[in-house]
């Protein structure tokens, strides 16, 4: 076989090229022309399966003429008659597993070995079928069966030509001209085949029906006139087929059939330039409505980011286990009970400080546990906040697919397991903060005696609790036991305030976190590479490629 000249290769490469394009174009979004853009996507795909990349793989392989039409329209019967022999189940009962034939010259075997229609029909080899073409005899438009429907518009995309077949009876049902405005659109070469139309009102329907071939753009397609031959079986009288035979073997010709083929490749590289346009400006319009939808989920993720830290500000984290424990330890009897006498007298060192730094440790554990459950509180309601911001009456566009694919499953661990880890965090501030302060230097005024009383006093704090007892006196303050930041303040003065306003900021600012969580958790679906900002550009490099080989 001759290599294939460079133009057709370079065309051959962009289709396959758009091919793979299109097939990975997605719309995760449920928005106005969704459903179009996908039906239009998948025929674009058919077009380029069933007809585009076969016929540029393969541009000698003989035209497929597809014959399609309505149930009892007769196309099986033309089939057989134009062959000769029976070579396709004709008759109104036939089976409903019953599939498409296509019939060929033998010697054409070889050339429409790789046509993927043949995946799906019965293929007989005939050579009464003049060589350059193949019949295929298709199922009913209309059939009972979606399988039959889908395989005939299927196959109707790997046309050449349709022949189609109407009968005097049917010709105005609205299914057809449909079907035949899809054609059009995709730049099929068409012609019609009037069937069984009685003598008598011949001129009549055969005037109406170029009035309609004229009406959809179809003026210049050839018609031709099947008498009716009344109650019959097998196939019609040679002479009844015989224009269309003869139609047939010239278009069969080398010249005429490379005509026929170029004619509707032109006609569907020239529409597919159109879909391709369509489908990128529905991509373009799924990442128009995605970036709407992110500015909606941030401004909306403002309020209940504020309320976590508020929460954690008014002393969320303090309330249940946290506070209990601290009225246990600080009631009559209790280690911390009494550690600053009424007249500000820091009392117990040695060993007394070290058994109340081990009483005290166990309110490490409740604030971690309480400061955790805050956290994932925090995260459940900012989820419950933005998905009503995405399925409201108000929602933007696609909100409520895009709260449909937010996975609710896992959802929880997740933000538990985040907030177990945040809290974890924070606790572990205690004794670096308390640390830092206790090593930081004094105010500036603090000079002379008075600094030598402030060291004086953070040493007596030491020994009365330990740096991990202070620590944890610090966090219980700072989580909102009012109780806990008065003893710190006793012990070390304006340094606990400080220590305990900064792991109060800390804790807060963990909070908003842990509520933008949720913005990261939908944002991995808006994040999707079909939502992208640039997702249409391969789309339109595709189309521009197209453009200058076409």
């Amino acid at each position: 076989m001759l290599a294939r000249p460079l133009a057709a290769t370079s065309l051959l490469d962009a289709v396959k090229d758009l091919r793979r394009d299109v097939a990975v174009t997605q719309f995760p979004l449920t928005i106005d022309g969704t459903e179009a853009a996908t039906a239009s996507r998948d025929r674009l795909l058919d077009q380029l399966d069933e007809h585009l990349v076969p016929r540029l793989t393969e541009l000698s392989a003989p035209a497929v003429v597809v014959v399609a039409g309505s149930t009892g329209a007769g196309k099986s019967t033309l089939v057989n008659s134009l062959v000769g022999a029976e070579v396709s189940s004709a008759g109104v009962l036939r089976p409903t597993t019953r599939r498409p034939v296509l019939v060929h010259h033998p010697l054409d075997a070889e050339l429409l070995s790789h046509h993927p229609v043949l995946e799906s029909v019965e293929v007989v080899a005939d050579e009464h079928v003049p060589r350059g073409i193949a019949l295929l005899d298709a199922p009913d438009l209309d059939s009972v069966l979606e399988s039959n429907r889908e395989s005939a518009h299927r196959l109707l995309e790997a046309a050449d030509l349709w022949l189609f077949v109407t009968t005097a009876a049917r010709y105005g049902d609205a299914l057809p001209w449909r079907v035949l405005e899809g054609a059009v659109e995709r730049g099929a070469s068409i012609a019609m085949v009037l069937n069984r139309v009685p003598s008598d009102s011949l001129p009549t329907v055969r005037g109406d029906l170029l009035s309609r071939l004229r009406a959809h753009r179809l003026e210049g397609s050839p018609l031709f006139v099947v008498p009716d031959m009344g109650p019959h079986e097998g196939l019609l009288a040679p002479a009844a087929v015989a224009p269309i035979h003869r139609w047939l073997t010239m278009l069969a010709g080398p010249d005429r059939a490379r005509t026929v083929i170029g004619r509707t490749l032109r006609g569907s590289l020239s529409s597919l330039r159109e879909w391709v346009e369509e489908l990128a400006e529905a991509v373009q319009g799924q990442a128009d409505a995605a970036s709407t939808l992110a500015r909606a989920i941030d401004d909306a993720l403002e309020t209940p980011a504020q309320a976590a830290a508020e929460a954690i500000r008014a002393g969320g984290v303090a309330d249940g286990p946290v506070r209990a424990r601290w009225a246990e330890l600080s009631a009559d009897g209790g280690p911390l009970h009494g550690v600053v006498s009424s007249s500000g007298k820091v009392r117990g060192s040695g060993r007394t400080g070290r058994a109340r730094a081990l009483a005290v440790a166990p309110l490490s554990a409740d604030l971690t546990r309480s400061t955790a459950a805050a956290l994932a509180d925090a995260g459940a309601r900012t989820e419950v906040s933005l998905r009503s911001v995405l399925t409201s009456k108000d929602a933007p566009a696609g909100g409520a697919s895009l709260a449909a694919a937010w996975p609710r499953d896992g959802a929880a661990s997740r933000r538990t397991a985040a907030a177990e880890l945040a809290a974890r965090g924070w606790t572990a501030q205690g004794p670096r903060v308390v640390r830092a302060g206790l090593a930081a230097k004094p105010d500036d005024e603090v000079a002379g005696r008075a600094l030598a009383r402030v060291e004086k006093g953070r040493a007596k704090a030491v020994k009365a609790l330990g740096e991990d007892g202070l620590a944890a006196v610090a966090l219980t303050g700072a989580s909102g036991v009012t109780e806990a930041a008065t003893l710190l303040v006793a012990l070390l003065g304006p340094t606990g305030q400080r220590m305990i306003d900064d792991l109060v900021l800390d804790l807060a600012d963990r909070a908003t976190a842990q509520a933008r969580l949720e913005r990261t958790a939908v944002g991995e679906i808006l994040a999707d590479p079909d939502l992208a900002d640039d997702a249409a550009a391969r789309l339109r490099l595709r189309l521009a490629v197209l453009k200058g080989l076409t």
